[in-house]
């Protein structure tokens, strides 16, 4: 769910109270937005635990200043182990942010192109992707392709484990949301196809790729594509509201610490992590958020202050309040920077 979005929720829940509209409120997003700005950063992420968050970690990399680590609440819920803030967690939708640059590198060194179309990476998509030798990789990755999201596909939920081997499958011979580059609509679709291609020209896993152009010249080696190279004991738990489980075990993909998270974020924001003459081809965002079930995550940067914040939340509903609620604590918690940077 999109900044713009939650904001109209919320505008929408005041103007509802204001005229006596209140049995469906969700007065824990009102209550979170209106109450006293703490004076920490920990104050606020103890808040953000009164709200109903099982664990929370926060990291803060302030200019002048060293990183700063907050956490609260469960790693584990059931053992009753604190959230730790060097544990490992599914950063989901942040991964796309380590795709783009890829497919910058990739374009800058003349292995692919921007303005080449999906058909000619996959001319058997051609019918089964509606204007597939329109749509190019830069509207791909600016979610500008109009290709229908496979996790918009309510059959794709109804085993998702299993169907994420199949994932593409959730997407074909549907109509498109809108013609090439006439519209935006973000869609995990296009990022799954950019990985494939990045797999298909290189000869060998885009993973690799990643690690070798970014996690290793970044010393990012708390950053991994899976569960299969990590301790499960390092991951932190992950939880959705009405569902009695521990979702660490699913596989969804790549995992990090917060600081991880952090130094790559300022890295694309400075610049560090491109070579001469990528940066200017970067057709992407500089900063993104992440959710898959139990893991809700943000990573933003803010230039008027030269602070990155990543947040970490491992409780997550069907609903979405829990995303709305986690986008007003991570707003209080740059409030609170800015305040300590103008004292």
């Amino acid at each position: 769910m999109t900044r713009q979005k939650t904001k109209q929720i919320l505008r929408t829940l005041f103007i509802m109270a204001s005229i006596g509209s209140l049995y469906f409120v969700p007065w824990i997003l009102v209550k979170a937005w209106i109450l006293p700005l703490p004076d920490t950063v920990q104050e606020q992420v103890d808040e953000a635990i009164g709200h109903g968050f099982d664990g929370m970690i926060v990291y803060v990399d302030a200019a002048g200043k060293l990183p700063a680590f907050y956490s609260g609440g469960w790693k584990d819920r059931e053992n009753k182990i604190p959230a730790d803030p060097k544990s490992l967690f599914k950063i989901a939708s942040i991964s796309k942010l380590y795709t783009a640059v890829a497919i910058t590198k990739m374009a800058k060194s003349k292995r692919l192109s921007l303005d080449e179309t999906l058909a000619d990476y996959f001319p058997e998509l051609v019918g089964r992707i509606e204007n597939a030798e329109k749509i190019t990789l830069k509207m791909m990755v600016q979610h500008r392709s109009g290709i229908p999201n496979f996790t918009d596909n309510a059959a794709y939920w109804e085993n998702e484990q299993e169907n994420g081997k199949k994932a593409l499958d959730f997407a074909l011979d549907l109509p498109a949301s809108f013609e090439p580059n006439k519209g935006y609509e973000y869609s995990n679709t296009n990022y799954l196809l950019l990985r494939k291609i990045l797999d298909k020209i290189l000869g060998y896993s885009h993973q690799q790729y990643i690690k070798e152009k970014i996690l290793i010249p970044l010393e990012l080696n708390n950053t991994f594509f899976s569960l299969n190279e990590v301790d499960l004991n390092d991951i932190m738990s992950g939880y959705y509201v009405g569902v009695d489980k521990d979702f660490k075990t699913n596989e969804n993909g790549m995992l990090a610490t917060a600081e991880d998270v952090g130094i790559f974020l300022r890295a694309l924001n400075d610049g560090s992590v491109f070579k001469e003459g990528e940066q200017e081809i970067y057709p992407y965002e500089y900063e993104h958020g992440g959710l898959v079930p139990g893991y809700q995550s943000l990573a933003e940067y803010h230039k008027d202050i030269d602070a990155v914040v990543v947040q970490f939340i491992n409780t997550t509903d069907f609903e979405g309040y829990e995303w709305n609620l986690s986008e007003i604590v991570i707003n209080r918690i740059t409030k609170i920077l800015r305040r300590d940077t103008k004292d």
